[in-house]
């Protein structure tokens, strides 16, 4: 989308700090594979396109992925197992998966985050009794019949599944599955939908927000609405968990209830550095340098969205007989008819004053194979060019979604 140098390019990062509370292991498990994934395909999507906006829901692949990573067998099961970090595990992996399911959907919070799961399968078709109980037990998704074969079924199918999405994110993901990416030979749809809207603890005040430059390179400068929190009484600046590096600062914002947060890392000098060395050790040693400073703080209001279709990718990580007539799901249905045919991932971002909205929802899309102090002086984070961005559960320390905004006005 854009052709400017990448060292003029800089980031923000959202992620959480861990509170350290009990939490069974098994959850942690399933946390630090998805952040491990979470970098490794961050460094892929960029790849090439690193002038654009960036967001999507780690989360939320790993938990579409997960579903149909159960029904995988041999080769297929053992190159998804590397491309995920999945535990080897059974038992070790569903409970993760139900663990951090049930932290993400708990009731009586201020906040709003929850995720949901669901299997559509071709009502002539038939999966294993076996892998629909795990599948119900462990991700808390059900399976709908749905046609597929006969064309005005099929439209009816597509529009189904697109209303299910739309309700479980608050309709900010409209259209995931266009009804030419289904077809008559497709014979299940795994679908994950996540959404959380939450408030700063400590909000931006809309009286303060004004348009300022933003400087997306050396020789393009856009108008963009420049929060601040501003100073909270005489030469007193709010106090954030704060600490900076040789290459970068970094910042915490946390939302109410302190559950969920957001880590700002700001480059000094080069994204593009930045992005070489960003990695789930490199985000753990930020987080444990964190201290509680005065910051003069401003960020961009932004607003994007983005969809991705992940066949490639995967493939291009090490799973390609997932998508080849090799591919073998016979835990699902008891035979090795069945191929991933197209994986899609569409994700929603809002950052306000107020706080943040954020949704994503995946498709998985199988084929049948026949078919083919605060009197000392703040820091200053001026965040006015390029940036990425993570949100992490905080308890989990599971990074629900991550991005990149390049050109907030996009």
């Amino acid at each position: 989308m854009f052709n400017l140098p990448k060292h003029f390019m800089l980031a923000i990062i959202l992620v959480a700090v861990f509170i350290f509370n009990p939490l069974p292991c098994k959850a942690k498990d399933i946390s630090d594979s998805n952040n491990q994934f979470t970098f490794e395909l961050y460094s892929k999507l960029i790849q090439g396109k690193e002038n654009r906006n960036e967001f999507f829901s780690p989360f939320s692949i790993v938990t579409a992925m997960g579903m149909t990573y159960e029904g995988a067998r041999g080769q297929t099961k053992d190159e998804m197992q590397k491309v995920f970090h999945f535990h080897l595990d059974d038992k070790t992996r569903r409970d993760g998966f139900l663990n951090l399911i049930n932290e993400i959907n708990k009731k009586d919070k201020k906040y709003q985050l929850h995720t949901a799961n669901a299997l559509w399968v071709e009502k002539t078709y038939k999966l294993l009794d076996d892998y629909l109980k795990v599948i119900e037990r462990y991700y808390q998704g059900k399976a709908t019949n749905v046609g597929f074969i006969d064309p005005t079924e099929r439209e009816q199918a597509v529009s189904t599944i697109n209303s299910w999405v739309e309700g479980n994110t608050n309709r900010k993901i409209k259209n995931i599955i266009k009804p030419q990416a289904v077809s008559q030979d497709t014979r299940l749809i795994l679908t994950n939908a996540i959404y959380f809207k939450g408030k700063w603890q400590t909000q931006f005040s809309k009286d303060l927000t004004k348009d300022e430059d933003f400087k997306v390179s050396p020789n393009k400068k856009v108008k963009v609405p420049m929060m601040t929190t501003g100073m909270k009484g005489f030469n007193e600046y709010p106090e954030f968990n704060y600490t900076e590096t040789e290459d970068l600062q970094a910042i915490e914002l946390p939302y109410e209830e302190k559950e969920l947060s957001m880590i700002i890392l700001l480059p000094k000098v080069d994204l593009e550095n930045i992005e070489k060395t960003l990695t789930y050790e490199r985000i753990s040693e930020i987080k444990r340098r964190l201290s509680m400073t005065p910051v003069d703080l401003y960020l961009p209001r932004f607003k994007f969205e983005r969809e991705y279709t992940l066949k490639e990718v995967f493939a291009g990580m090490g799973m390609p007989t997932a998508f080849s007539n090799d591919a073998d799901f016979s835990g699902m249905d008891g035979t090795k008819k069945l191929k991933i045919d197209k994986v899609i991932h569409k994700a929603f971002v809002e950052v306000n004053e107020e706080g943040t909205e954020a949704a994503a929802a995946t498709a998985v899309i199988m084929l049948s194979k026949a078919s083919a102090d605060r009197t000392k002086k703040p820091v200053v984070f001026r965040a006015d060019h390029p940036f990425i961005f993570i949100i992490q559960h905080n308890k989990t320390g599971a990074i629900l979604f991550i991005g990149k905004v390049y050109e907030p006005k996009k």
